[in-house]
């Protein structure tokens, strides 16, 4: 998962892409990139690490210009090698930046046929470079010294028709402005906002989450439709058009589940209220399934899924507590490999208030289970506090199945719901009972506000994908790549490159 962010102002925008990508961190943790664009020249800063560990007072001083793009990555393909942090550049044609969200179910074979057909090498093994060579190949193929709007439009839609999978891309093109669109099932999300500048211009931003636009005092315009192109040239004038010819909207639903901030507004649907309303519904199922219930309290496993906790407190009449304090100098559990190395941060991460868990019986809620290390130890720590019996709720169906559309879930065979019933997990687990939310009572929680959502993005919990084109050959092949051991030995031969990749020195 990603974060992304592209800007065209009447002033230096520096400042304002810096504080959106703080606010889009939690999309991801393992790099940061900010180019600007000033006088014919690119101005590039990434790196390896945090947005406020990345740009120092000396790089932001370099980063001039009055448009701009950002990203912040967590690794779901390729390696964790500063080589591979974002925005990435080609020279032809015109100079083009680009930093995308997503995953390409065809990288692999894009990749050769851009070597094979468009005569373009690819230098890392990310598949946004890929995407990017594709896009720049299609622009030169028109070959006009001078791309109007027409011409940015017909090279998204070339994109389109060569690129599979889940995308939302904001590319910078040299001179003439910036471009944002989405894959044509709208899985990523990606929305555009405006505010009036100091000459009293129209100023506009890109940015996958609603929340990076408020806080640059920008207001949401809208979501870019699945499909759907936006062309701001550098003098502030907007253009949009639909450039798929098939355009759905089935958006991510883990996005409401997990990732989005509970105060963005994705597709229309507050990310806040569909999390109160998961709650709510996992409050019913305990009503329906246990209506003797001894529930005592009921405790959030910090952050994402306090809002439903809250809720099912409430709705349940028992008490909320806070009952885990969290570290938040810890890197994600979720994304670090080894099951070892996870299950000794959730001990560091997070620790127990005694008092609330002695004599109790405890609820805790989360997000989801996806490997289930994480639950293992929070329910043995519940135990150790003095809990009489822990309850464990997950505001997701079982995670049964790996995400190939961006989100770095690990292979099938590491998913603890993966093949095994309910019960199956809730002793590996140790829990008393385990509760997950229904398909279908998630689906509802995010589904009663905009009626252009014609489906959800599910494979996670389903095992079917929407772009059709995954297969058991496919899935095979993440397999391998995605399970602990293969990550370790990709981490030991690949190192972390701590070079900077810029495009101008930086010595001191």
């Amino acid at each position: 998962m990603c974060g992304i962010v592209g800007i065209v102002s009447s002033s230096n925008v520096n400042q304002s892409l810096y504080d959106a990508l703080t606010v889009l961190q939690h999309r991801g943790q393992d790099a940061a990139g900010i180019v600007t664009f000033q006088d014919e020249r690119f101005y590039l800063r990434k790196d390896n690490g945090l947005v406020r560990d990345v740009f120092l007072t000396r790089h932001m001083r370099r980063l001039v210009g009055n448009v701009g793009i950002g990203h912040v990555r967590y690794p779901t393909a390729g390696s964790s090698s500063s080589a591979e942090a974002q925005p990435f550049y080609v020279n032809s044609p015109y100079g083009i930046t680009l930093a995308h969200n997503g995953n390409l179910t065809n990288a692999e074979y894009l990749a050769e046929d851009l070597f094979r057909t468009d005569l373009r090498h690819i230098n890392t093994n990310s598949d946004s470079e890929v995407l990017l060579n594709v896009f720049a190949h299609e622009l030169q193929k028109l070959g006009k010294l001078n791309p109007t709007r027409d011409e940015i439009f017909a090279a998204v839609r070339a994109v389109h028709k060569r690129c599979r999978g889940a995308y939302a891309v904001i590319a910078m093109i040299t001179g003439y402005g910036i471009v944002g669109f989405r894959d044509p099932n709208g899985i990523r999300p990606a929305c555009y906002g405006e505010r009036t500048g100091e000459n009293g211009n129209k100023e506009y931003m890109i940015a996958s989450e609603s929340v990076a636009l408020s806080a640059a005092g920008f207001s949401l315009v809208r979501d870019i439709a699945p499909g759907e192109a936006v062309y701001i040239e550098t003098d502030g004038t907007l253009y949009t058009e639909q450039c798929s010819e098939e355009p759905h909207l089935y958006p991510c639903i883990f996005e409401h589940v997990y990732f989005a901030r509970p105060d963005s507004i994705i597709d229309k649907v507050s990310v806040y209220k569909a999390r109160l309303r998961m709650g709510e519904t996992l409050a019913e199922k305990v009503l329906r399934d246990h209506p003797d219930h001894d529930i005592d309290v009921v405790m959030p496993i910090p952050d994402t899924s306090r809002t439903s906790a809250l809720q099912m407190a409430h709705r349940l009449g028992v008490k909320f507590r806070e009952g885990f304090i969290k570290n938040r100098y810890i890197g994600r559990t979720f994304i670090m490999p080894g099951q070892k190395m996870r299950k000794k941060s959730v001990r560091q991460k997070l620790n127990p208030i005694d008092l609330e868990f002695r004599g109790k019986n405890v609820m805790l809620v989360d997000d989801s289970v996806v490997r289930g290390t994480t639950c293992r130890e929070i329910v043995q720590m519940a135990r150790d506090a003095g809990a009489r019996k822990v309850y464990f709720a997950s505001a997701a169906p079982p995670v049964r199945y790996p995400n190939v559309y961006g989100i770095d879930m690990p292979s099938a065979s590491e998913l603890i719901a993966h093949g095994r019933s309910v019960e199956e997990v809730r002793d590996l687990i140790g829990a008393d009972w385990l509760l997950y939310q229904d398909l279908d009572d998630l689906v509802a929680c995010v589904s009663d506000v905009n009626p252009d959502i014609e489906g959800w993005e599910c494979s996670v919990f389903t095992g079917n994908y929407v772009t059709g084109d995954v297969d058991k050959a496919y899935l095979d092949k993440l397999e391998v790549l995605r399970n602990d051991e293969s990550r370790q030995e990709s981490s030991a031969n690949t190192g972390t490159d701590n070079g900077i990749i810029d495009l101008y020195n930086d010595e001191d």
